[in-house]
């Protein structure tokens, strides 16, 4: 293969090729490039940097066992460094899909970082001379224990982002339920005419429910602080000192600040995706009721003449290229569409998790990819429903009251006073006729004036309790 001023030539078991001067990935990193060019989707940051940094406590590891030399280790830390710096990240050039486990992943790290850590020690890029990306910065490692080792570290330093983004939307949402307490509205159930309920009550609830949701996300974060490092190609630990496993885990923790701990059993931290595939159901869960709740948010913001109308969200966009003055709820249906997203993501977490077989999972890097993806779209909608959106809502009280004196289901508060089925008649009376309740029940005459203040008193029968606070089936005025 002719070799030019913008190629160099490197080799590799399978032989040679012509790779790009500038690139400080390496010959198999480039095979990788021409064999998976499916997606055009590389690697996240965020995988990256834990794979990074993976390479970077090998190193130190290393050196403090004395089995690299110490110059070079400080060459491939040094080159660590610039990576989580955030330099040459256009250099992991792999397609998420791409061979089993990750190796291509794996070597592309390694080829950066040799042929990096060579030029700080005054060599060339391609030469792998004197530090080679298997013999020194793979050193007693393998695809097998970096790649699951990589999921956990990378998922563990994307969780305080999104807790963080989750509590600060709940706390917004907490807010609102405090401002709208006074709110009286319908309560709906089946999209159908259901007994009061505040305003506050629901975007109350709403705030419960994202902490549920963020505390199940923690507890299953819990599994992945368990790392595998040290098992090298089927858990067993060949090619491993013995404190290196313990001294990843401690150099790992002092440069991420996690808590993380060495795993009892390396055969079965590196046989099953089970910790990540938990992880991400649990993100799923979340995402579920966190597009519930943009969907309600949208339903009751519907109208402003032909919907509920119960809410307004704040305009953040024109609604319509065609329709003047028309606004759409534009952020809760972006948070709609990152959780869809994230419910796909875990099926293809799931089904991945389960297809490993002995003592390897080949589909870790779709794995990484969907789990991490997750995450980070999670926390920017979750950031942006906050901020754009809850934030600024406002309550319409006179559009709620008058839904709500309108809701067939007002007749429930008289069940107790006059009997289910009467009060059933007066219900759908009470549609038939196009008739409030209130007004019915006085025209009728099936309370005393006195008694209906009482039993349909609106605010009340949003608290526990029965309406009226006395009475029984058949007691009428």
């Amino acid at each position: 293969m002719p070799k030019s001023p913008q190629t160099r030539t490197e080799k590799d078991p399978l032989g040679e090729l012509q790779v790009p001067s500038d690139a400080l990935y390496g010959v198999q990193t480039l095979r990788a490039v021409q064999n998976f060019p499916i997606s055009g989707i590389t690697a996240l940051p965020e995988f990256v940097v834990a794979t990074v940094r993976i390479k970077k406590a090998a190193a130190l590891t290393h050196k403090d066992t004395g089995r690299l030399e110490a110059r070079l280790a400080d060459a491939i830390v040094q080159a660590a460094d610039e990576v989580l710096a955030g330099r040459h990240l256009d250099q992991f050039v792999v397609d998420v899909y791409q061979a089993g486990a990750g190796t291509s992943h794996n070597m592309n790290c390694n080829e950066v970082l040799a042929n990096r850590a060579n030029e700080i020690l005054g060599g060339e890029r391609g030469k792998y001379s004197p530090v080679h990306p298997n013999d020194h910065v793979n050193m007693a490692q393998s695809t097998n224990d970096v790649i699951p080792t990589a999921i956990r570290l990378g998922c563990l330093a994307q969780l305080e982002s999104l807790v963080g983004a989750f509590g600060a939307l709940a706390t917004a949402l907490e807010a609102k339920g405090r401002e709208f307490d006074e709110v009286v509205k319908s309560g709906r159930t089946h999209l159908q005419d259901a007994m009061p309920i505040r305003l506050g009550q629901e975007f109350t609830a709403y705030g419960g429910t994202l902490r549920r949701g963020i505390s199940r996300v923690k507890e299953s974060a819990e599994y992945l602080r368990d790392l595998g490092i040290g098992g090298s190609a089927v858990g067993t630990g060949v090619n491993v000192e013995a404190q290196y496993p313990s001294l990843m885990v401690k150099h790992l923790r002092e440069m991420t600040g996690l808590e993380l701990r060495g795993g009892t059993d390396r055969v079965q931290l590196m046989q099953s995706m089970g910790d990540a595939a938990g992880f991400s159901a649990q993100l799923r869960v979340l995402a579920l009721d966190l597009s519930k709740i943009a969907s309600d948010l949208r339903l009751m913001a519907s109208g402003p003449r032909t919907g509920l109308d119960e809410i307004r969200l704040p305009a953040v966009q024109p609604g319509s290229s065609i329709m003047p003055g028309k606004v759409n709820p534009s952020i809760p249906e972006m948070v709609n569409q990152v959780c869809f997203q994230v419910v796909g993501n875990d099926s293809c977490v799931a089904v991945s998790a389960e297809h490993g077989q002995l003592e390897l999972n080949v589909m870790m890097p779709v794995i990484a990819y969907n789990v991490l993806l997750s995450m980070r779209i999670l926390t920017t909608a979750a950031r942006s429903l906050d901020e754009r959106c809850v934030r600024g809502i406002e309550a319409n009280a006179e559009q709620c009251a008058y839904w709500l004196e309108r809701s067939a289901a007002l007749a429930t508060a008289l069940a107790p006073e006059i009997g289910y089925a009467r009060a059933a008649d007066i219900s759908k009376q009470s549609v038939k006729e196009g008739v409030l309740i209130r007004e019915l029940v006085k025209r009728e005459k099936v309370l005393s004036d006195e008694r209906i203040d009482e039993v349909l008193d609106l605010r009340k029968m949003t608290e526990i309790g029965v309406p009226g606070g006395k009475g029984g089936a058949g007691s009428v005025g």
